[in-house]
């Protein structure tokens, strides 16, 4: 009988040990976050629910599902994967209001708040990089809730000054002149698709660019020209020098924005680390969706411990 009585208890213990939650278990799920103004964004999280925290936020007129290479790997291997669509974008309400940096920024504080993210690692492509400068600045309090920052090719100003020297433009690496970003908010139907592919390398399928491009129409024209006027002429450069969280900046050499200017960010973070994707690597402005497995190894080394 005493087999049979140890027996019993190991299989009550088993079946008591199913019933604890299981913190490796992987978990992923969609859902939505209410702005204070309102507005519906749509989110999604995968991975294990007691992975360390990795936020990816997209850039003008893309949305998450770009994303998908990075969020399939991370969420694979132990971490605990959010991304989302900001507003106008994606899958998330496309309101008539709120395009503007500071609104986006917003947007973002509510995310983290409602998901209660904390000790989270940020990876922001292009103008996600400017909402999240443009939320440091804007909500110092919740500062703690970052443990680390990627910034992915990103000019800390967009537009340059007339008045400034060639010197002083290519420092920053500014993609516009003004009258540059009202023509293409002004013709924004026409200029969207070669502004899209200049963003990538010869080498991408018409596939994969054709997708990339229904997902950017994902967003108003009249939408995205707003946006793009006000994202074009921020100014974050007083910002970084408050940044005290580590920081990767990571550049494409054959990218639409000149690399030096985008690795002068870092060194105007305390601390701030580069990395320029070469030619070879294929270092466009979507080298996360042309080189996956090199961006992947590259973020994974900088945020894990």
């Amino acid at each position: 009988m005493k087999p049979l009585f140890l027996l019993a208890g190991f299989l009550h213990g088993l079946h008591a040990a199913s019933l604890k939650p299981n913190k490796t278990k992987s978990c992923s799920k969609t859902g939505l976050v209410t702005t204070q103004d309102g507005v519906h964004l749509n989110y999604t999280q995968s991975g294990p629910l007691a992975g360390q925290k990795i936020l990816f936020i997209p850039g003008w007129r893309q949305t998450a599902a770009e994303w998908k290479k990075q969020v399939e790997y991370f969420s694979s291997t132990g971490y605990r994967v959010t991304a989302y669509d900001m507003r106008g974008h994606g899958e998330s309400e496309k309101p008539d209001f709120g395009y503007r940096i500071s609104r986006f920024a917003a947007d973002l504080n509510d995310l983290l708040n409602q998901l209660d993210l904390k000790d989270v690692s940020i990876v922001a492509h292009s103008m996600g990089s400017s909402i999240s400068w443009a939320w440091w600045d804007q909500y110092p309090d919740a500062r703690d809730r970052i443990d680390r920052f990627v910034f992915v090719d990103q000019s800390s100003v967009l537009t340059a000054d007339p008045h400034w020297t060639e010197e002083q433009a290519k420092q920053v690496s500014a993609l516009f002149d003004p009258i540059g970003v009202y023509d293409l908010a002004d013709d924004m139907t026409a200029q969207t698709p070669p502004f899209v592919r200049s963003m990538f390398t010869d080498s991408i399928s018409e596939a994969d660019f054709e997708w990339v491009l229904s997902e950017n129409k994902k967003i108003s024209d009249k939408n995205a020209a707003t946006l793009v006027i006000d994202h074009a002429f921020r100014d974050w450069r007083d910002v970084l020098p408050r940044i005290h969280v580590p920081s990767l900046v990571i550049a494409g050499e054959v990218s639409v924005n000149a690399a030096p200017g985008i690795a002068w960010v870092a060194t105007q973070i305390p601390g701030g680390k580069s990395y320029t994707f070469t030619a070879e690597e294929k270092g466009s402005h979507f080298m996360f969706w042309e080189n996956p497995e090199r961006f992947n190894s590259i973020v994974e080394d900088f945020i894990t411990p």
